[in-house]
């Protein structure tokens, strides 16, 4: 079975605002074990550090850009064989949000791009902190501690501009709260599996789509994480067999231990920062042409200059009724 070797970066758990980063990015490589040997000696010869473990701040610092050139280049070392994930964690909070209340999140991209001039930063930041806060559960708790901020916070927004487009979407999220209620209580009774936002879980779903797309099943061979327990590997699997992807079984390794994982751990924070810098405004326009060939069509981003296909007309996957899975 061919081997896909996976790493990500900017991995905040479920807390996507506020955290240390906006960005998450799952990267994957299908690159043979000598090729992947080699690229890394080559980068090592490249960039001449002395440090034992090379991460991606190394290739991203400005007198190694002809490092991060090369690696990126079409007839690169890893051009045609990578592929990047995308994932915006303000829209992802928006998009799982909308899809949960609303049981649709076609509303999600117009919410998102006119949230923040309709009421301004601080009032989009209160809505999206009221958001993560909604879905982000802990066992055991009384719901009201998420569900109520957050539908007060709504309200706050749309009685300060009734009139908006912005404020009638979110009108609309305010009469879900028997739906919060129902989620908020199901999933602190029996604790969701696959937390509804941790990106992870999609993007290695997605990742698996895409290299099975030709109809073999491929093993995924990822960097360990704490997320990824046995249990939710074993349900992993079943789920995307179930869906028709090709996921063949997914085993964690030590990155220092696996070339394979190293060349994606680099390609993971390289893609990071770069979405990161056009969200920003700095971004680095021959960087971000270098990036696009590797990054996946369903990437979850809602910003106007998208990584996504999706993006001008339509939201990344919703939180619907399969909230709790998360995936």
């Amino acid at each position: 079975m061919p081997e896909v070797a996976c790493d990500e970066s900017g991995s905040d758990g479920e807390n996507l605002v506020g955290g240390n980063t906006d960005v998450f990015a799952h990267a994957s490589v299908a690159l043979p074990w000598d090729v992947a040997a080699e690229c890394v000696r080559e980068i090592r010869h490249r960039v001449r550090s002395p440090a034992e473990e090379y991460k991606a701040n190394h290739l991203l610092r400005e007198k190694h850009r002809a490092v991060l050139e090369w690696l990126l280049a079409p007839g690169g070392p890893i051009h045609g064989r990578a592929h990047v994930h995308l994932t915006h964690k303000a829209f992802f909070v928006v998009d799982r949000t909308v899809g949960l209340l609303l049981d649709d999140a076609a509303d999600a991209v117009p919410l998102f791009r006119l949230g923040p001039d309709t009421f301004g930063p601080d009032g989009w930041h209160a809505f999206l902190v009221a958001a993560n806060r909604l879905l982000r559960v802990r066992p055991g708790g009384d719901p009201a501690d998420a569900g109520e901020p957050f539908f007060r916070t709504v309200d706050a927004l749309v009685r300060a501009r009734p009139e908006t487009e912005a404020a009638r979407t979110l009108r609309r999220l305010g009469a879900g709260r028997a739906r919060a209620d129902d989620y908020l209580a199901r999933v602190r009774t029996v604790p969701a599996l696959f937390p509804v936002l941790n990106p992870l879980f999609p993007a290695i779903r997605l990742t698996a789509a895409h290299w099975s797309a030709g109809g073999r099943p491929v093993m995924l061979v990822h960097d360990q994480q704490n997320a990824l327990t046995p249990g939710r590997i074993a349900r992993l699997v079943q789920a995307a067999r179930r869906d028709g992807t090709g996921l063949g079984g997914l085993r964690l390794v030590d990155s220092r231990d696996d070339a394979r994982v190293q060349i994606a751990d680099f390609l993971a924070g390289i893609a990071r920062r770069i979405a990161s810098d056009e969200l920003a405004g700095r971004g680095d326009p021959d960087l971000t042409a270098g990036l696009r060939p590797y990054v996946g069509a369903e990437s979850v981003w809602g910003d106007p200059h998208s990584w996504s296909r999706l993006a001008p007309t339509a939201a990344g996957p919703g939180a619907g009724a399969d909230a709790d899975r998360g995936f």
